[in-house]
């Protein structure tokens, strides 16, 4: 009895434990609506970068012209949306040339879809790994909206070209540049969440991806400005969060008035997606191993 007293007494000071006959532990379950912990995130960084770094790699392995492609894709969409809408529509554009206006728009843009359409499906993408270790699903929803942060930075190269050669040149507003690059983050981060969660039971959701990015250019101005909807209808188109982010941008790197109208309803409605799509994302959480 004295051999188990004392070999008890050697583990707890070995882990450092304080032994109290008054002190009551009680554990207790996570309920639905407990606080979410966030702490796992940042404890597996290091993961969550590497696997950024790794569809970094993925997307431009075995390419011939690399990088170049984050460049040639939105700027030939550009080319295609300045003949089309630009000189054969000539849709107005409140004086701004067609192709810089296009140009402020389909930058972001191309990030949001990129990145929507790989997020939506990154557990679908990934599924080998889902089984085999722990370690916090979200991180796969999260990786595209990073990784393809490289993409979005090259392409910004397209939009200073345009500035330069139609000599618009930057003005204060270009200071909430971080802003509005933290409000395009949060669009694919919110549908990211749901979609995935939503791709695990149902696979019409890789089917449908193609469709909505379709519909998605034309519920927000990237062809047209957000003057051209009747004024009745402004505040519920602005609750697109693809708005906010697209007249931000323009505000941003043109010149013009910020349109808070538009940005800060898209910005609670992006919010709104990401809570939501946590939570639900969580709930999902315990049966993708089974249902994937």
């Amino acid at each position: 009895m004295n051999f188990i007293k004392r070999t008890l007494q050697k583990f707890n000071d070995a882990l450092d434990i304080k032994t109290d006959s008054n002190t009551l532990t009680v554990i207790d379950p996570i309920t639905r609506w407990q606080k979410r912990d966030f702490s796992e995130l940042v404890e597996y960084r290091d993961l969550f970068f590497l696997f950024a770094w790794r569809q970094i790699k993925v997307m431009y392995a075995q390419t011939i012209l690399g990088f170049s492609w984050a460049i040639l894709k939105p700027f030939v969409q550009i080319v295609i949306f300045t003949i089309i809408f630009g000189t054969v529509a000539k849709v107005p554009t409140e004086g701004v040339p067609y192709f810089l206006f296009s140009c402020a728009a389909i930058v972001p843009w191309s990030f949001i879809s990129q990145a929507i359409s790989e997020s939506s499906q990154s557990l679908i993408t990934n599924s080998g790994m889902l089984g085999k270790v722990y370690f916090p699903r979200v991180i796969f929803p999260l990786t595209p909206v990073f990784s393809r942060l490289i993409d979005f930075g090259i392409s910004m190269l397209i939009v200073l070209c345009a500035m330069l050669y139609y000599h618009v040149y930057p003005t204060r507003n270009l200071l909430l540049f971080p802003l509005f690059v933290f409000t395009m983050m949060l669009v694919p981060t919110g549908i990211g969440l749901w979609l995935s969660s939503l791709a695990i039971r149902y696979r019409d959701v890789n089917h449908a991806m193609v469709f909505i990015i379709q519909m998605l250019v034309y519920t927000a101005p990237i062809v047209y400005s957000a003057s051209s909807i009747p004024a009745k209808y402004r505040y519920l188109y602005s609750l697109n969060p693809i708005v906010g982010v697209i007249e931000g941008f323009r505000a941003c790197l043109l010149g013009t008035p910020v349109p808070w109208s538009y940005i800060i309803p898209g910005v609670i409605t992006s919010v709104i997606l990401i809570i939501t799509g946590a939570i639900y994302f969580k709930r999902m959480e315990k049966i993708i191993v089974d249902v994937i």
